[in-house]
């Protein structure tokens, strides 16, 4: 399962079932779980931790050193969790010891071709990066989110549940859960009514939430008068109690 061309460093460990194509490179530091696939040509470098069932396809950077300047070699690292597919030449850094050291990736995601996620990021399970979208340092992006095309997420942002980048979004402020985004720099569209019916959710859910979207964006309302409008809703509908937590939470602000 090992290529002879493939370098594999004395620190690295491997597990069970594990594939590693030509040309390939581990590094010292690095644990790689059960069931992994990883093609031709892709280098993954510790310190990082990477679950089980993961295929990295080929010239992949998975747990290379970040770009910001302030680092200095300190022993960050990556945890990745398990199912995750990550495609050409997408490129994930560790942490920095100005955050918690650590870049973390959930389960169950996709990163498409030429997608970056960078230091000290914290992405969620069930996300899709499309073609080129990237997240800048410090990024949080909730679960089942989807970044489309050649998005962008300035550093620090957030991005809740269920949230829809469209593409060519220019993210600077927060995205609440559910809503879809548009525009240079990004601004609210809608919600994300397919995903959530989709995933499950009641149609009188849905209803709920674009009433909470219609408080946030449409009526002309303050947040803090927003948030009072949606008393009765939030009591009845967990999906708009989580809008709100995540307002009430944001730091940088939400998009408007």
């Amino acid at each position: 399962m090992i290529h002879s061309t493939a370098i594999i460093e004395p620190g690295a460990k491997l597990g069970n079932n594990v594939s590693v194509g030509p040309y390939s490179y581990i590094g010292n530091d690095v644990v790689i779980g059960d069931d992994c696939i990883i093609e031709s040509h892709v280098v993954v470098k510790g310190p990082s931790t990477i679950g089980s069932g993961n295929h990295i396809f080929q010239f992949a950077s998975v747990g290379e050193a970040c770009q910001d300047k302030k680092y200095n070699n300190e022993p960050t690292t990556l945890i990745m969790g398990d199912n995750n597919v990550i495609r050409e030449c997408a490129t994930i850094h560790r942490g920095t010891i100005q955050d918690q050291g650590v870049t973390k990736i959930g389960s169950n995601n996709l990163f498409m071709a030429y997608t970056h996620v960078a230091h000290d990021a914290v992405i969620g399970d069930n996300v899709i990066f499309a073609n080129n979208a990237s997240v800048a340092g410090h990024v949080h992006v909730g679960d089942w989110v989807i970044l489309g095309g050649n998005s962008g997420v300035h550093q620090f942002c957030k991005i809740g549940d269920h949230a829809f980048i469209g593409m060519y979004s220019g993210v600077n402020k927060d995205v609440p859960p559910f809503v879809t985004t548009i525009g240079m720099p990004a601004g609210p569209a809608a919600i994300n009514k397919e995903g959530m019916k989709r995933r499950g959710f009641e149609s009188d859910e849905i209803m709920a939430v674009r009433r909470a979207y219609k408080a946030f964006y449409r009526k002309g309302l303050g947040v803090d008068e927003a948030i009072a409008s949606l008393s009765e809703d939030a009591a009845k509908y967990p999906a708009v109690q989580t809008m709100i937590d995540f307002v009430k939470a944001s730091e940088r602000g939400i998009v408007r």
